[in-house]
């Protein structure tokens, strides 16, 4: 190139420096068509070191004959036919969305990264640095196909662009990255609800690969699970996060490594103090109020206690909507329903008192024509109309006065007729 360019400089000279051969127009145009020439090939130059310079675009340009993909069957696990590939786990949890009781499964979203080492991809490299792709190249390699067990739903997030990560070393150690939020199932025990503290984990496990071809295990022992520090829930409170590992037996298909993710749920209570314990308490103290209220005042004392009843029954429908239907007794319902039995207990209780107190009564009027104590029968008639107590001497007084006012206002409806009879009388005379 260097050369060329030497050559058409030394053209232009000898045309410039031969004006007698050349007519001075053409001497003009052959100077610019070298200029441009000279100008092409310095550009082409600065361009050709450029690109030896930015070794990551010819990288891109040239990656997959340099990480060999073209020659390989990728559709095969990395040392097919001979020992299981072991392939390294560890998770970075980034937050627990929700716990339901109802349905019994949590959400989690976090990292899951993946390492294992084939030998297919590795490339030769004097600085020894990895190359990093995005989800378009996993199409074409293999890697682990692992599944979450007892999973309802889950979904890599796609915002803006997949969230996968693969990074590639010289040797064929590969790191592959995504971001998952998982719904998975979580078996509650409510006995003790609540006052419970559950136990949930989130499985990993091969779904094509037997333990003869895939062994999966945590990268770094206990420390392959890593949280936030801002983890919270509103209704619990995060005890443990552990890592364990095991094997899973299907009859049709053999044995399998499987990973566990293991945390410790503890309830917060004070928000089931608020809401059922303290007004289930309420409506026990307030049946028991039906106690100072007089035995014969039968509209107060039967309406306080079948509003309490109502109560109590619209907490305990209210916390059966926000649970499972289990076939066992929780906690939570063995105290709602003695505080209804002690309610249902006040309204007994008046019944049967007031049953069995008119008998009695009836029982001493049959006997001695009067009822003992200091209510008569109109008074106890009454009372049991209205709810309200109607003493003797006052009902007699307020029916003597009633009786003075009555005579009173006739005399004197008889002396006004009379004196405009007389009236009438002496205007006929006169």
């Amino acid at each position: 190139m260097i050369l060329a360019s030497q050559l058409v400089f030394l053209t232009c000279i000898w045309i410039t420096l031969t004006p007698d051969v050349f007519a001075a127009s053409e001497i003009k145009k052959s100077y610019q068509r070298c200029s441009a020439s000279v100008k092409r090939a310095r550009e082409s130059k600065q361009e050709t070191r450029m690109r030896n310079n930015d070794s990551t675009k010819a990288w891109l340009l040239k990656y997959k004959q340099l990480l060999h993909i073209e020659d390989h069957d990728f559709a095969m696990r990395p040392g097919f036919g001979g020992s299981p590939v072991p392939v390294g786990i560890d998770v970075q949890i980034e937050s627990l969305d929700s716990i339901s009781e109802v349905n019994m499964d949590f959400t989690m979203t976090f990292y899951l990264r993946h390492y294992w080492k084939d030998e297919r991809l590795s490339f030769p490299s004097t600085t020894n640095k990895s190359m990093t792709f995005d989800h378009r190249l996993i199409e074409k390699i293999w890697v682990p196909d692992i599944f979450f067990v007892h999973s309802k739903r889950s979904f890599i997030h796609d915002t803006t662009v997949e969230n996968i990560m693969l990074r590639v070393y010289p040797d064929g150690n590969v790191l592959f990255s995504l971001r998952i939020t998982v719904s998975a199932m979580c078996f509650m025990d409510f006995s003790r609800f609540p006052l419970d503290t559950q136990n949930c984990s989130l499985e990993l496990e091969s779904y094509a690969y037997t333990e003869e071809d895939l062994m999966l295990y945590w990268k770094h022992g206990n420390k392959s699970l890593n949280t936030d520090e801002h983890i919270s829930l509103s209704q619990f409170f995060v005890e443990e996060f552990s890592a364990s590992s095991g094997f899973a037996f299907y009859s049709s298909t053999g044995w399998y490594n499987r990973l566990f993710i293991n945390f410790v749920l503890r309830r917060h209570i004070f928000f089931f103090v608020l809401q059922t314990y303290f007004p289930a308490m309420l409506m026990v103290m307030l049946s028991w109020v039906s106690f100072w209220i007089d035995r014969r005042a039968v509209p107060a004392r039967v309406s306080l206690g079948i509003t309490t009843v109502l109560t109590m029954s619209t907490i305990i429908s209210g916390m059966s909507a926000s649970m499972p239907q289990v076939s066992y007794i929780k906690a939570v319902d063995v105290y709602l329903w003695v505080s209804s039995l002690f309610v249902f207990l006040s309204v007994i209780e008046y019944a049967a008192v007031n049953y069995l107190t008119t008998v009695e009564e009836w029982k001493q009027f049959k006997k001695t024509g009067k009822i003992s104590g200091m209510y008569n029968i109109d008074t106890f008639q009454a009372m049991a109309f209205d709810g309200c107590y109607h003493d003797s001497k006052t009902e007699m007084e307020q029916t003597s006065f009633s009786l003075h006012s009555e005579e009173d206002a006739m005399r004197g409806r008889s002396t006004a007729i009379k004196l405009d009879y007389d009236n009438d009388s002496r205007s006929i005379d006169s």
